[in-house]
């Protein structure tokens, strides 16, 4: 096994993880600064964070079409380009209406990385490994995550700092003067960067496959496996092709409309546990608990190397103690943690230490749980024919749950106040209890093909 070259790939296909973590984490600092600038009701202050989620959604839907006709990797690229236009377009956008536009190109850009890149590295990475391997997509979120944190804590000190007072005209508007165009830019390194490694990497063996083009599947598969494993595997992929009808019919029916239903609710659960308000709204939910705007942006920066450091116990054992065993011990966690820290704005003990000792231990169960192990099963458990849209649509439900988050955490802050808000979250997340027990099968350890067969299995 090839195991270096296979988890350079992964991690250079993660880079779509670390562009989306950054993309849905740097707009956490500039909401205060945008909201005043344009003088924004709640409303439009919703609309200013989940325009990009809108986009989102858009470029869910559109990559499963176009990777199963293209290739992940050229939809993949397409995702590169689409984030740094956004990036420079945002810095220099000259009103509101323009920084929602290229917002909203952003997130086309986040929504195909989010359903190709954990969908790549599946179709790359042994069955061994590929838990691991996928989970370093999530594992780049947080690292996203974290640097847009570090990011606009030092832009922001940049913007106060002596350094810069005296500077004029447009460098003085993009870092000082409107600092925000500076945190929103700042993501154009990492977008040039992921667009240039994504040209060295090979196309997917599997979707050679389902294109009829077996030689080239077999060239790509001897760089990552042995002559006798590549040889297996392309066997076993025909096989399995044969048994495939295509289209979303098949998707919809049998063993597979059981995969397609829990994917779908299971996606959309994720994200209304309260992560992405935590994310987007966390300086002005701590700033309620007393903290001012820096120290906030401080406490940001503390979830983030959190999130980062809880992720690396999935890496480490989803592939031992298997999704199943993560999955339920996380979801208790985030339950107990919503309910405790709901019970600490209602009751009105906002001590800072407590509040954020619960509000960490909310992040650490969501890191090493429905974070990684949801793109695991997401990339895992669709057959390879329809593998494209049918994760286009799971992962469409992650973002219609996203974007609702984005747009209704402000109304839940003003009308049910940060208590109720924890518990509609806590509520939300029960579900997920039951569909980890009775629902979702354990994959580690089995190939593509044989997560496969187990639902043609439960056809009848």
């Amino acid at each position: 096994m090839k195991s270096g070259y296979v988890t350079r790939l992964a991690v250079i296909a993660s880079l779509g993880g670390f562009l989306f973590g950054y993309d849905t984490a740097v707009i956490s600092g500039t909401i205060g600064f945008v909201t005043g600038q344009f003088t924004l009701d709640t409303v439009l202050e919703g609309w200013y964070v989940s325009s990009a989620l809108v986009g989102t959604i858009a470029g869910v839907l559109v990559a499963g079409i176009l990777s199963d006709r293209f290739g992940r990797k050229e939809v993949l690229i397409l995702s590169g380009l689409f984030f740094g236009l956004s990036a420079l377009g945002c810095m220099l956008s000259a009103n509101f209406n323009q920084l929602v536009i290229y917002r909203l190109i952003g997130g086309v850009g986040v929504g195909i990385a989010s359903m190709l890149s954990p969908l790549y590295i599946s179709e790359i990475a042994p069955a061994g490994k590929r838990g691991r391997l996928v989970a370093l997509y999530q594992f780049a979120i947080t690292i996203g995550i974290l640097f847009a944190y570090f990011s606009n804590a030092y832009l922001l000190g940049l913007s106060q700092s002596e350094a810069l007072a005296g500077n004029t005209g447009l460098i003085n508007k993009i870092v000082v003067a409107e600092v925000w165009r500076a945190m929103l830019g700042s993501e154009t390194l990492p977008a040039l960067t992921f667009l240039v490694l994504l040209f060295t990497v090979p196309k997917s063996p599997r979707w050679l496959m389902m294109n009829g083009q077996k030689e080239m599947a077999r060239k790509v598969l001897l760089r990552f496996v042995d002559p006798e494993e590549a040889e297996k595997e392309i066997n076993d992929i025909e096989t399995n092709l044969t048994k495939e009808s295509g289209g979303l019919k098949m998707a919809f029916s049998g063993g597979f409309k059981v995969a397609m239903i829990m994917g779908i609710a299971f996606a959309f659960l994720t994200q209304v546990s309260g992560i992405n308000a935590i994310i987007y709204y966390g300086p002005k939910i701590l700033e309620e608990a007393g903290l001012q705007i820096g120290e906030a942006l401080g406490g940001q920066v503390i979830i983030g190397i959190v999130n980062v450091l809880f992720t690396l116990i999935a890496i480490w054992k989803i592939d031992s103690l298997g999704r199943k065993t993560l999955l339920l011990t996380g979801v208790i966690g985030i339950i107990s943690s919503l309910i405790i820290v709901g019970a600490l704005f209602y009751f009105e003990i906002t001590n800072t230490y407590l509040l954020m000792v619960f509000i960490l231990a909310f992040i650490a169960c969501f890191a090493f749980s429905y974070g990684p192990v949801i793109w695991v099963l997401l990339s895992e458990i669709y057959p390879l024919r329809i593998r494209g849209i049918a994760m286009s649509i799971a992962t469409m439900a992650l973002w219609v749950g996203t974007a609702f988050v984005g747009q209704m955490t402000p109304w839940f802050l003003e009308n049910l106040k940060a208590h109720g808000t924890f518990w509609f979250f806590a509520a939300c997340t029960l579900p997920a209890v039951y569909l980890t027990l009775k629902v979702i099968p354990e994959t580690k350890g089995k190939t593509l093909e044989e997560i496969e067969n187990y639902w043609l299995s439960k056809r009848s």
